[in-house]
């Protein structure tokens, strides 16, 4: 039974994650966005609730220290909590936006389901900031409010969390390697 149940999970995460023209080309473009921006001596803002939110964090690290590529996530407990006291949760992403973003800045916002509202009124933020671009990494309905708000859109047609998440992790650090032609995943 539960070899039953991993044969199946890992055959239906690995056929989410099959290549395809249309995602390879948009990965493409985010790491040609990320690299103009950052030429320019802006930065990338990333933001995710819960597993995103850490996706977040270890993908602006990567980005920044190997890829040399200034990505900025904001996860700290105290900003989190102030900024959703003051403002509402549903608003303390787009605070940081405000606060962090400058004109011509690149957000990108991970959502599973792609409801979230701090994600969604986030991306309101940086079109009225006048950020160069809002990428969304999403899932579950492809017509989700968060994919509408985007410029970019990276969506995975699944409703199951963990194979959204990995594969939106798949994809965020796969742009790191991008970036850096890294040649260590090579056999």
């Amino acid at each position: 039974m539960d070899k039953t149940f991993l044969e199946t999970y890992y055959k239906d995460l690995i056929s989410l994650l099959e290549p395809n023209q249309e995602t390879m080309d948009k990965l493409i473009l985010l790491k040609d966005k990320m690299v103009s921006v950052n030429k320019k001596g802006l930065k990338t803002l990333i933001f995710g609730n819960g597993g995103s939110a850490a996706m977040a964090s270890h993908f602006s690290v990567d980005m920044t220290k190997n890829a040399g590529i200034r990505c900025i996530n904001y996860n700290e407990a105290d900003l989190i909590t102030c900024f959703s006291n003051d403002y509402g949760f549903e608003n303390w992403v787009a605070k940081a936006v405000e606060f962090y973003g400058d004109e011509g800045d690149l957000l990108i916002l991970i959502s599973s389901s792609g409801n979230s509202m701090n994600m969604i009124n986030a991306a309101k933020s940086a079109k009225k900031l006048k950020f160069s671009d809002v990428v969304t990494f999403s899932g579950f309905s492809k017509e989700n409010p968060l994919k509408s708000s985007g410029n970019l859109n990276l969506w995975i047609d699944s409703k199951a969390y963990n194979f959204v998440e990995n594969i939106h992790q798949i994809w965020l650090l796969s742009l790191v390697d991008l970036v850096i032609g890294n040649k260590e995943y090579s056999a």
